[in-house]
């Protein structure tokens, strides 16, 4: 069998090594150039991208950014999954509030503005607390704004002048008073078939991931099965065939949804080492048609990112039940360079064990590790 990614990244590297052993031989797209190359080498292939098209057996994506074009291109062959729709849902927020608004799935309250004159209206309607975000192309923290209070307005209005709100809308949604940020990776066939992952915890710093622990701390039965169900629409509802995260706020004993990645995703990382079948495999699982793999946790495990910089020591393997991702790039600011999976029996040895990787790590630019080592050691 035979997969071809849209994107050339960690992530198209990552289901590059998932499939090998079930002899799905995945290929790249560098979307930049059009140019067909090796997952984790990036050498280009002397296989024109149209021939590559033609050889696969499904085709699907990396990241939701795909140019429109190339996704038309992929449409028209009936192998791309999850279908363009899920994709386009992905990459723009304004159609991603009209799908979870459609479907009846509860999400941060909000308002579309296409003109810097209706955020009155919204400080009207939302308040005064609100996080303004560009409906395209924002990620990592990127492309966002906030406001605190309605004092700061005219100079909020007088930083986005120059914004083009006709074509790229902002979304202004209520600042949410969360308890903590969970998300929920799950995986559908093309037969409807259904597996969830655990939730896991995320820990973010200035819009970034830092750290995901799954299973997260303090989940019963009720809360997984809110989370199952609403993956379940939505992926129901989309005719979905693929990985799929939901990123949630929990509110008390409610979930909001808060966004939706149509992709393997960063806070599933941890299935590597920490589930039955990693969201890597079960993704190639999906769209090759297979059957789906168990999803079940093998014990608590934590996903550290390594976000900018490269200077840390290797030693850190000496830490049974640890795994180093390194993804081969260059450094620069705000870059995940890699991520580190450690795998426990226990909370407590989990925290036990990241209070230990700390020790090989420049805690600079690991700013959540050592609090949330703390708080599982308890």
């Amino acid at each position: 069998m035979r997969v071809v990614v849209y994107g050339a990244g960690q992530l198209a590297q990552m289901m590059y090594l998932a499939g090998s052993p079930l002899g799905i031989d995945v290929q790249a797209v560098d979307v930049n150039n059009d140019t067909v190359v090796h997952p984790v080498s990036k050498t280009p292939l002397d296989i024109p991208l149209d021939e590559a098209l033609v050889g696969a057996d499904a085709l699907t994506v990396e990241f939701e950014h795909v140019p429109e074009r190339l996704l038309e291109v992929a449409a028209q062959t009936n192998k791309l999954m999850p279908n363009i729709q899920s994709i386009l849902v992905g990459a723009d927020r304004v159609r991603e509030k009209h799908l979870l608004q459609t479907m009846g799935v509860a999400n941060c309250e909000h308002k579309i503005v296409t003109h810097l004159d209706q955020l009155d209206e919204c400080v009207d309607a939302l308040g005064s607390k609100l996080i303004l975000k560009a409906s395209r192309d924002g990620y990592d923290g990127y492309g966002q704004w906030r406001l605190s209070d309605d004092a700061e307005l005219p100079e909020l209005k007088q930083s986005l002048q120059g914004l083009d709100l006709e074509n790229v809308p902002l979304v202004v949604e209520k600042m949410v008073a969360f308890d903590r940020e969970l998300s929920l990776i799950g995986v559908r066939n093309a037969k409807g078939d259904i597996r969830t992952y655990p939730l896991a915890e995320n820990l973010h710093h200035q819009g970034q991931l830092h750290v995901s622990v799954a299973p997260a701390t303090n989940v019963d039965e009720a809360l997984q099965q809110q989370a199952h169900d609403i993956f379940t629409t939505l992926a129901d509802g989309m005719d979905y065939v693929g990985v799929l995260a939901v990123e949630l706020f929990q509110v008390n004993d409610t979930l909001l949804v808060n966004e939706l990645a149509p992709r393997v995703h960063n806070s599933g990382h941890w299935s590597q080492s920490g589930a039955v079948t990693s969201q890597f495999e079960n993704h190639l699982r999906a769209v090759c048609g297979l059957p789906l793999g168990d999803t079940s946790a093998l014990g608590p495990s934590a996903m550290v990112n390594i976000i900018g910089c490269s200077s840390f020591s290797r030693e850190l393997l000496s830490i049974d039940g640890s795994h180093l991702h390194w993804y081969g790039k260059s450094v620069r600011d705000k870059r995940k360079m890699g991520h580190i999976n450690v795998t426990t029996d226990s909370y407590h040895q989990l925290g036990e064990k990241l209070m230990a990787l700390s020790q090989y790590l420049p805690l600079e630019y690991f700013p959540k590790l050592v609090a949330e080592a703390t708080r599982l050691k308890g």
